[in-house]
């Protein structure tokens, strides 16, 4: 199994920023990748982006590309989201999941980043 902790979310203004981790433990050996996703009230889970575990490529969606950075901590297992130009629609629960193949996945407990305008 694979376990993960989000942290780093909050309140901050539009046009501001903030950076989430993604601590993972257990078998982080097996995971191909970590996405981050996003879930805002009365929503969809919508996909962010993502980061190849055993390398640097990432991945972005849209609506974050250019605004939004994810990298990886090799020493401490985490995965970070650097959010920047923040706005007011990125307001959501931020979960983070591992992908270990195979339809094998696991997911953090979410955590909540609020943006007002």
């Amino acid at each position: 199994q694979v376990q993960l902790v989000e942290s780093g979310g909050g309140l901050a203004q539009a046009g501001g920023s903030l950076r989430l981790s993604c601590a993972a433990s257990g078998r982080t050996f097996d995971i191909a990748y970590i996405a981050w996703f996003r879930q805002a009230p009365g929503k969809e889970r919508e996909f962010v982006g993502r980061i190849h575990w055993g390398g640097t490529s990432t991945y972005y969606s849209d609506s974050v590309k250019g605004r939004f950075t994810i990298s990886r901590d090799n020493a401490k297992n985490t995965v970070h989201l650097q959010m920047n130009s923040l706005k007011p629609e990125d307001t959501a629960v931020y979960f983070c999941a591992a992908d270990l193949g195979s339809g094998n996945n696991y997911w953090g407990q979410g955590t909540q980043v609020t943006v007002s305008s």
